[in-house]
């Protein structure tokens, strides 16, 4: 028979609330990250504990905490790859852009098609209701192909540079870190903005809370220490508020062009976050 302390435990864990002792807390979030992996990736995962259930609906009020984890670890096949062609003749800008075309076929091109939509959308229509609509058609319109030829782009010179000037390993470990911390941007302007739409990603699953964007950024940093070894930490610092005020931009531009936040905005601010955070660690002249 189950104790009464294991009991509690479990109840804590369905309701959503942290549990009261660490070994049930990081079992839960490692049940968070995996049920952020399922949805946000088109990698397959299996329950990893007994906290975890793959096949029930995700609760993002709770479960957003663990998207950096999530983040860093779907990003682990293109660093990889990266890594690995790093220490081989072939070209930087080759490198990065096959690291880029890795990251997008592995999430599926999620928050990519998030960035092609609200492109069209924001300024496609001119009404509220007319970019909801547009955001919605799977079509891709002008203003879609160009934000994605040119963020796609801009994202793989940005990173062949970073490989040019901190050596592959430093700049893979950066990558899986600003993974991570570009998903605590989506986790904080999901908290800050109301949803678009009463049938939207947040109304179906949820809306972040508090507590869970502070987990969010703590694991955020967490997992961009290790980009410490080498990287100047003004770059790091200057990258990181380069991606804070991107995200504050693209949520205010969400408030005025369609009142809050879908599914496509938070996937805009976690590709224009990444671009923000590179170009802030890289606009510094090198000591």
């Amino acid at each position: 028979m189950a104790s009464e302390n294991d009991t509690n435990a479990q109840n804590g864990a369905a309701s959503g609330q942290i549990p009261s002792t660490k070994g049930e807390f990081a079992l839960k979030l490692l049940a968070d990250a995996a049920s952020c992996i399922r949805f946000f990736s088109r990698i397959p995962v299996s329950q990893v504990n007994r906290l975890d259930e793959p096949a029930a609906l995700p609760d993002f009020t709770t479960q957003a905490r663990a998207a950096p984890l999530a983040g860093a670890f779907v990003a682990l096949p293109a660093a990889a790859l990266g890594l690995a062609l790093g220490y081989t003749a072939f070209p930087p800008l080759g490198i990065a852009l096959l690291v880029v075309a890795l990251l997008a076929i592995v999430t599926g091109a999620l928050h990519e098609d998030g960035l092609a939509d609200i492109a069209d959308g924001f300024f496609g229509g001119h009404t509220p209701e007319r970019r909801l609509d547009i955001m919605k058609d799977s079509r891709i319109g002008a203003f879609g192909t160009i934000a994605l030829v040119l963020a796609l782009g801009l994202k793989a010179v940005l990173i062949a540079e970073l490989i040019i000037r901190f050596g592959p390993a430093v700049a893979m470990v950066t990558l899986l870190g600003l993974e991570a911390f570009s998903r605590a941007l989506i986790v904080w302007q999901w908290n800050q903005l109301p949803p678009a739409r009463p049938t939207g990603l947040a109304a179906r699953f949820g809306t972040p809370n508090r507590t869970s964007v502070l987990i969010a950024f703590a694991l955020a940093v967490l997992c961009m220490l290790p980009a410490l070894i080498k990287l100047p930490p003004l770059a790091l610092i200057t990258g990181c508020g380069f991606g804070i005020l991107s995200a504050q931009g693209i949520a205010q531009l969400a408030r005025a062009k369609i009142g809050g936040a879908t599914g496509d905005v938070l996937g805009a601010i976690q590709q224009i976050g990444v671009l923000a955070c590179l170009f802030g660690m890289l606009i510094l002249p090198l000591a």
